[in-house]
């Protein structure tokens, strides 16, 4: 790990979420990240001509740099995909209108089986990283190809590159192609546990990387291979756990036919030792009142993916995020990648919003079913945090976390395709803007860690 003073000064306005519901807005803020690239503290109200006075009373490092952001760009946290499919980036959006099995023997399978070759995953993995990177995503919960080579190197570049990632090897013995499966279970587990070890190697304390166990869902994992993965999810009790779960008719239908011994693919999961506070479960559009209550007393987190919802898996998919949030549910954004079209957390954040105004025109339960801007901003950063295990560490500007941050802008000069500035906009407004109109080209800086991973 890098070790070099990481030292800086932002002034201008800055926004974070500190609970679901609470959207803060600091104007004339200052935030100072320390050598270690912490934050050591943010004061609002603070004129740019006392900048250099308040520094100097603080103590840091002398000619500490310090951004002072005009008005246009202001400061957010970094966003967190809580899924995305890595070995999937060259082949998003296509095989647009298959339900969701078809499209994986079709499309998702023989795309992924060509990370057999040591050489491809190099080059499309630091596509990747580097396309999340410039998209303001600075925590991703990745998954790799069945791949044992090509999930470590995944790890590697994210180490390199100064991404925070959750990484783990695509388990998968049965229902896939001969060309694109394990041999069997246990060559399964040993290909997860060499990867395990590899990323310890790499990153012991997991300050950036760490590993997460990946079913890639119960269709193509026996029931011995759940098992061996419940003994190691016991024997690591910190290492996170991610899989598909009720991701459409179709994907449901077919899990309970292979294992009818259960009900709901709840209890199957923690029949395995699956289910927990540590466990991200990508999708969960189709759920019973008794499987979202177990979410919640298990403490699970939910990865809400509309794009991918909306566009792959024979329907239109609208999870029911509100109900997850009103029942205590930790609930992050995912962009899934192939199964959508985009790797847009703005793209995600928008989607939230549209479906969620579906599900309140066509749920007719009690309740609201639309989410708030305050709550998919939430979902985008800290929520997401709070879902792959990273929020003591990021998703906010607390005090003493880690300077995991985009510089935005969305003046004329950025060039981006957002909705123009008006001189009576506030800051509310601006956020609005860029959220629900900009792009990429809005971002203009990426920190993970105080490091400066993307843009000027």
């Amino acid at each position: 790990m890098a070790t070099a003073d990481r030292s800086h000064a932002f002034h201008g306005i800055i926004i974070h979420s500190t609970s679901l519901h609470s959207l803060t807005i600091l104007e004339n803020a200052l935030l100072v990240v320390n050598p270690s690239g912490q934050i050591a503290s943010l004061e609002a109200s603070i004129p740019p001509d006392q900048v250099p006075t308040k520094l100097a009373s603080l103590n840091p490092r002398p000619g500490c740099p310090v951004t002072y952001m005009p008005r246009g760009q202001f400061l957010i946290p970094g966003f967190v995909d809580t899924h995305h499919h890595a070995p999937q980036w060259l082949h998003r959006g296509q095989g647009q209108g298959l339900h969701i099995l078809e499209w994986l023997d079709q499309v998702a399978f023989p795309n992924e089986a060509r990370f057999q070759d040591a050489s491809h995953a190099e080059r499309v993995y630091s596509d990747v990283v580097c396309g999340m990177l410039r998209q303001g995503v600075t925590t991703a919960s990745y998954y790799g190809s069945k791949h044992g080579e090509a999930t470590k190197i995944l790890a590697d570049i994210c180490l390199s590159r100064g991404q925070r990632a959750l990484v783990g090897k695509c388990n998968m013995s049965r229902n896939a192609p001969d060309y694109y499966r394990d041999k069997d279970e246990d060559e399964s587990l040993q290909v997860t546990l060499d990867c395990i070890n590899h990323i310890k190697t790499i990153d012991p304390r997991g300050e950036l990387v760490r590993h997460v166990l990946t079913p890639r869902f119960a269709i193509c994992c026996e029931a011995k291979l759940l098992s061996g993965l419940g003994d190691i999810a016991k024997k690591y009790p910190d290492m996170p756990i991610q899989t598909h779960f009720n991701e459409s008719e179709q994907e449901k239908n077919a899990t309970l036919t292979l294992f009818p011994e259960f009900t709901n693919e709840a209890d199957l999961y923690q029949h395995f030792g699956l289910l927990n506070e540590r466990s991200i479960l990508a999708h969960c559009t189709i759920m019973t009142d008794y499987e979202t209550k177990r979410l919640a007393q298990l403490k699970c987190g939910v990865a809400h993916c509309p794009t991918a919802n909306m566009t792959i898996g024979g329907g239109f998919m609208a999870a029911p995020v509100k109900e997850f949030l009103r029942n205590g549910i930790k609930v992050g954004l995912g962009t899934d990648s192939g199964g959508g079209y985009s790797s847009s957390m703005l793209n995600a954040m928008q989607h939230s919003l549209v479906a969620s105004f579906a599900r309140d025109y066509l749920d007719t339960r009690d309740g609201r079913a639309a989410v708030s801007f305050e709550e998919v901003f939430h979902m985008a950063t800290l929520g997401g945090a709070q879902v792959v295990g990273f929020d003591a560490e990021v998703g906010n500007f607390e005090q003493g976390k880690e300077f995991d941050a985009l510089v935005v802008d969305v003046t004329r000069e950025a060039g981006g395709v957002n909705a123009p500035l008006e001189d009576d906009d506030s800051v509310r407004t601006i956020l609005e803007k860029f959220v629900m109109t900009g792009d990429d080209r809005n971002i203009r800086s990426v920190f993970v860690k105080g490091r400066r991973v993307h843009g000027v």
